[in-house]
């Protein structure tokens, strides 16, 4: 774990021993001083030489001074190096994520990625900034500690023999039986962040159908999970500190005991008594913090193993075959006995031997009933996902031919889920363009017949569309995100299903200025609504992932069933609306 892990705490090595050496040093000078408070005692009080007291005393007072300037130090270049790891870690598992196809993140799901991005990678950095101070400081008190018990009274110190393997024993029962329980702790966390995630997201849904009541059973019984996995796991540390404690104020009284008969029978002085005292409680307070370190470093590795899942995910697609001289020469599209589905392990495919020639420029609409392939056609030509059979050729090369980046600046999609991100309209648009002037993005939103609505607004382009896009309808969104789209430029356009909020007027102009202003691009319509692909070059009728039939609007009129019901029934509704 920690040689995946470590190249990220790499930048900040020099921070690290900075802090360790602090540590270090802090823990040597914190042990000196019993050793000049025994000589006070048995050298000073004994012979009642008050300059020699002082003279200890301001020694004492500079070794502490010393200790608290070492502390600071480490303090400082713990916190430095621990935020600093924080950092590259969630950067480079945050880059990574961004080159996951959709499969990789449906496999770890959205809420779990965002608790390993922040949760997980805190509880990392937490670690290594305690690390750095008590693992340093609680190993060389422990031993330096030891070795000047040792040196005061050689049998007062065997009372370490019983003490220390006890302790020992304590801590590993208590670690063997938290690993697990952080795990657990960790998943459960996942899952509380999954329910508040879905119901923020889908909030108008949940007010629409007045389900408050339930969404808050939901976060009660997930939240209590979580507190149950918490009171379990965090019981173990709780059960940790009086345990310690128990052994630590036995240890006092023993060595009270022992000691005041080696006093009194003069065989050990007093200043080497209370110094003792001193060592046996950095003795065990050493113990009790490696064994919080421990703790700590327990939860940590759940952490860390969750980090390292991401991190070790391959993308399920890679520009590991694309040729450095691929180039998107037009927007022809083929699909050649192309089989796809979204699991390896499903037994039925989505798409089933699909052959397609689109010629570039054409204007193609895409019909089918609701789980007939349509956006699974789709996705396969900008690659969002892969086809496990067949070929998917974009400008007479495989997809696979071109880098992701290139192939996706060729293509514009704008889904059936259209999103748009907090910030003003300009922000939004830019994505398709930064670079576009104030005419290109005025022309984009014309075409999209977006201008009808912005003409309207108090500060255009400049309007702040809150999180998500709140401030404006499903149809005005749609046709922002088809601006967008128009932007980029692109070579082949495909809209899924991206006019269904808008009426057939809109509908209509939208496609009349996609054949002004994109002559030489070609259109993939995926649509409901037969009048939206009433004029296309060419027309797919998909049913059960397969293409029923393709032609024009009068060719399938008279070769396909299944297009002639659908006309049939959408202008019979027309008829009965009217």
């Amino acid at each position: 774990m920690l040689k995946k892990l470590g190249p990220y705490a790499r930048p900040y090595s020099k921070w690290i021993a900075v802090g360790v050496l602090c540590s270090a040093a802090e823990a040597i000078f914190e042990l000196l001083i019993p050793l000049v408070m025994a000589d006070i005692v048995n050298i000073g009080i004994e012979t009642a030489n008050q300059n020699y007291i002082l003279q200890k005393g301001l020694l004492m007072m500079g070794m502490a001074v010393i200790s608290l300037c070492f502390g600071l130090g480490a303090a400082a270049s713990s916190s430095v190096a621990g935020q600093g790891f924080g950092a590259e870690l969630r950067r480079a598992e945050y880059e990574h994520i961004q080159d996951f196809a959709f499969s990789n993140i449906e496999k770890f799901s959205t809420a779990s990625l965002v608790t390993r991005l922040t949760n997980d990678v805190n509880n990392m950095q937490m670690t290594l900034m305690m690390g750095m101070r008590l693992l340093v400081r609680a190993p060389v008190m422990l031993v330096a500690a030891l070795v000047l018990s040792i040196r005061l009274s050689r049998d007062l110190s065997n009372v370490f023999l019983v003490v220390i393997p006890l302790l020992l024993i304590v801590i590993v029962l208590i670690l063997t039986k938290a690993g697990p329980l952080f795990r657990s702790l960790q998943e459960r966390t996942d899952a509380l962040n999954l329910v508040v995630q879905e119901n923020l997201t889908g909030i108008r849904v949940v007010k629409s159908f007045v389900r408050e009541d339930y969404e808050e059973e939901k976060f009660a019984k997930r939240n209590g999970d979580l507190k149950e996995s918490s009171m379990r796991a965090f019981g173990m540390v709780v059960i940790n500190m009086p345990v310690m404690m128990l052994v630590v104020y036995s240890t006092i009284i023993a060595v009270m005991w022992f000691g005041g008969k080696m006093v009194y029978a003069g065989t050990l002085p007093v200043g080497d008594l209370t110094a003792f005292f001193t060592y046996i409680t950095q003795i065990l307070m050493s113990l009790m913090m490696v064994s919080m370190m421990f703790m700590m470093m327990t939860r940590s590795i759940a952490c860390a193993k969750r980090i390292v899942e991401v991190l070790e995910e391959r993308p399920a697609i890679t520009d590991d075959s694309a040729k450095a001289d691929a180039a998107v020469k037009d927007g022809s599209i083929d699909f050649d006995h192309v089989f796809f589905k979204y699991s390896e392990t499903s037994p039925e495919w989505v798409l089933k031997d699909v052959n397609i020639h689109i010629p570039s420029g054409a204007t193609v609409g895409i019909l089918g009933g609701t789980g007939s392939g349509k956006t699974s056609l789709m996705s396969l030509i900008p690659r969002l996902y892969e086809a496990q059979e067949g070929t998917v050729s974009v400008g007479g090369r495989p997809v696979a031919d071109y880098t992701m980046e290139h192939l996706r600046e060729s293509v514009s999609v704008v889904l059936q889920k259209n999103t748009l991100f907090s910030g003003t309209i300009r922000e939004n648009l830019l994505w398709g363009d930064p670079n576009a002037t104030e005419d290109q993005l005025w022309a984009a939103c014309r075409a999209a017949c977006a201008d009808e609505f912005l003409e309207r607004m108090p500060d255009g382009l400049d309007t702040d569309l809150g999180q998500g896009g709140v401030n404006v309808s499903g149809g005005q969104k749609q046709r922002l995100c088809i601006a967008r789209a128009i932007l980029k430029k692109p070579k082949v356009l495909i809209l899924d299903d991206s006019t269904s909020a808008v009426d057939t007027a809109t509908d209509a102009k939208i496609r009349q200025a996609f054949r002004q202003d994109l002559p030489g691009t070609t259109k993939l319509i995926v649509a409901q609504r037969v009048t939206s692909v009433l004029d296309a070059d060419l027309i797919l009728v998909m049913d059960d992932g397969a293409v029923a039939a393709q032609g024009t609007h009068e060719e399938l009129m008279k070769t396909c069933e299944i297009y002639r019901e659908v006309y049939e029934s959408q202008q019979e509704g027309v008829s009965i609306g009217g």
